[in-house]
Order: C-alpha cells, then sequence, then structure tokens
C-alpha cells in the first residue's frame, strides 16, 4: 500500500513539475518567478533536513552550518573569481567535499549522543561556524557581507529558476530512491527503535553518519543556489533561522514524507510573501511575524501530523472502513 501511495505521490510532483517547468513560458511574472525560486531552494534544504528527522529520527540544530557553507563556498569563489561556469562547477565540487567532510566529523563525534544532547551539541558546532564568519572577515566581510557577480547563464532569472526547478525534483527523485533503499529502511527502523535494530545486527552509528553526510551534501547544495538567487552572502546563513525554518517546513509539511518538505516549502515562503505584501496596505500587518506564528499554530492543530501526514491518515482510514464493515457483516 506505502509503494503504491508512493508512486502515486512520485507521479504527482513529476506533473507539477512540468507544470512549473511551462511556467515562465506561459505567464510572465518576475516577483512570482523570484518567490517560486526561492520555495524550490527551500525545499532542498527541506528535504535533506526531513532526511535526518522524518527517516532516521535525528532531530539537529545546527543544519544551518551546511547551508552556509554551500552559500559561502559559492560567494567566495564568485567573488575571487571569474564568474564563469568552470569556477560555478569548482565551487560546487568545493561545497560537496566540504559538507561531505564536515558532515561526517560531526556525525562521528555527536551521533553517539541521545535525543537533545545532540541537538544541543549541533547547535554549539554551528555557532561555531558563525563565529568564524564574523572574524574572519578578510574572507568572509563579517556581518556586513559581500555582493557578487554570477555566471552569464544565471542572470536571467528563468534560466535560474529551472535549474532550481530541476536540482529540487532530482533531490526528491535520488532521496525517493535512497529512503526506499535497504539502507534506507535501516534508517526507518533506527527512527523506530534504535536498540531493536542495534540488536538485530546493525552497526546504528554508521547509518546515522551516511544519513548525515547525505544530508549535509544536500543541504550544501541549497545554499549554492540561495547565495546565487540573492548574489549576496553574509553571516545570516549561519544563523538559527534558517535551522528553524527548515524545522517548521519538515513539521507542516509532514515528517517522514519529502514531498510535505516541498509543501512546507512553498507555504511558509508564499504566507511569509503574502504578509509582508499586506503590511504595505495596514498598519496592523506590519506585525506580520504574529500572523506568521498564527498560522503555524492553526496548521499543527488541524494537521498534527504535517499536512501530507494527515491527509495520508484520513486516506488509509477510509479505505480501512469499508474492509471492517465487510468483516463485521460475515461475522454477523
Amino acid at each position: 500500500m506505502r509503494l503504491i501511495q508512493g508512486n502515486r505521490m512520485t507521479a504527482i510532483v513529476l506533473v507539477v513539475a512540468a507544470f512549473l517547468l511551462l511556467l515562465p513560458f506561459v505567464y510572465e511574472s518576475r516577483n512570482l518567478l523570484i518567490l517560486l525560486t526561492q520555495v524550490f531552494v527551500f525545499s532542498i534544504f527541506a528535504m535533506s533536513y526531513d532526511l535526518l528527522l522524518g527517516f532516521t529520527g535525528i532531530v539537529s540544530f545546527g543544519h544551518a552550518m551546511f547551508f552556509g557553507i554551500g552559500a559561502y563556498s559559492m560567494g567566495i569563489f564568485m567573488k575571487r573569481f571569474e564568474p564563469t561556469l568552470g569556477y560555478f562547477f569548482l565551487a560546487v565540487l568545493t561545497t560537496v567535499v566540504l559538507t561531505g567532510i564536515v558532515s561526517f566529523l560531526v556525525g562521528l563525534l555527536t551521533l553517539r549522543l541521545k535525543s537533545h544532547f545532540y541537538a544541543m551539541l549541533t547547535l554549539s558546532l554551528s555557532g561555531l561556524f558563525l563565529v568564524l564568519a564574523e572574524k574572519w572577515r578578510t574572507m568572509t566581510y563579517g556581518n556586513d557581507g559581500f555582493t557578487f557577480r554570477v555566471p552569464e547563464l544565471f542572470i536571467d532569472r528563468t534560466n535560474f529558476y529551472l535549474l532550481c526547478l530541476i536540482v529540487m525534483v532530482a533531490v526528491f527523485l535520488i532521496l525517493k530512491r535512497f529512503t526506499n533503499s535497504p539502507l534506507g529502511r535501516v534508517l526507518q527502523a533506527i527512527r523506530e527503535n534504535e536498540q531493536r535494530t542495534e540488536s538485530l545486527g546493525f552497526h546504528v552509528l554508521h547509518y546515522k553518519i551516511a544519513a548525515s553526510v547525505m544530508s549535509g551534501v544536500l543541504a550544501g547544495v541549497a545554499g549554492i543556489l540561495y547565495a546565487i538567487s540573492l548574489r549576496f552572502v553574509n553571516t545570516s546563513v549561519f544563523a538559527m533561522d534558517i535551522t528553524l525554518d527548515a524545522l517548521l517546513m519538515t513539521i507542516i509539511g509532514g515528517v517522514g514524507t519529502l514531498v510535505g518538505a516541498i509543501i512546507g516549502a512553498g507555504l511558509i515562503e508564499f504566507a511569509h510573501h503574502w504578509l509582508t505584501e499586506l503590511a504595505k496596505e495596514h498598519w496592523i500587518f506590519e506585525r506580520w511575524i504574529i500572523f506568521f506564528g498564527i498560522i503555524y499554530i492553526l496548521v499543527v492543530m488541524f494537521f498534527p501530523r504535517g499536512i501530507v501526514g494527515t491527509l495520508r491518515t484520513l486516506s488509509w482510514n477510509r479505505k480501512k472502513q469499508p474492509a471492517v464493515k465487510k468483516e463485521e457483516k460475515i461475522a454477523g
């Protein structure tokens, strides 16, 4: 049943992606293009976080460190060298290597800890990267940040929109395959009962580190795209707010669903944009963060398993009821 639902959800995502692929050519709106690009970028980041939280049961408060590494890697390469596709790919390779190494070391040092102890230590490590970015002004320009040029191909917002869309779909398909693989099944077993999984002979730490590395690399890719979209980077990319955004997107959309991370990212980005625009119309919306919080509360109240998780539960219960009634009828 889950396999059928998973295939159906993948088909829906691909159909929506095909529609979004054609959108820039049939509807010209620069603001919508920029907004959807941000949704794609944060969808990648939220899916990378969902791999940890939803499929492995790991709560991290330091996920922004990988996002920031990607953003600064791209910014520094484009600032100090020519903004060509060659240096763009070199920056991507550097990000993959750095995030892979950092996530491996962080996982090796911290994943032996349980529950909130791990979360607090990842928060501390993320704080170290934030301090490093603030103090290493010769490289990062501190809190002021810096602007940079991008490859000519990405100056056109439509080209960059298409790149982000393709990367988002590719990440979704990769993670779908990864989570349905034997390794992914072990990760889900760890999430459900770590001690029992370990008693079956699996070296739990190794699997957790594999999830941490995959998640860290994909978060770095999201950071790269985020930096290019703004053509500016500063220390805010290491802030805890970035991690909390990924956490909330995952929870609101549905933990352990992947597609829920995309829906959560879309909901939050559109709500943020809508409330910010309303602030220009009426003074009461200048405190838009309050309304933003109300939206979070309402979603959590009415969709306790997240949007996708709740809809799946309702669908399952609807299909289960006729079977139960049939059994009762036979028994009667």
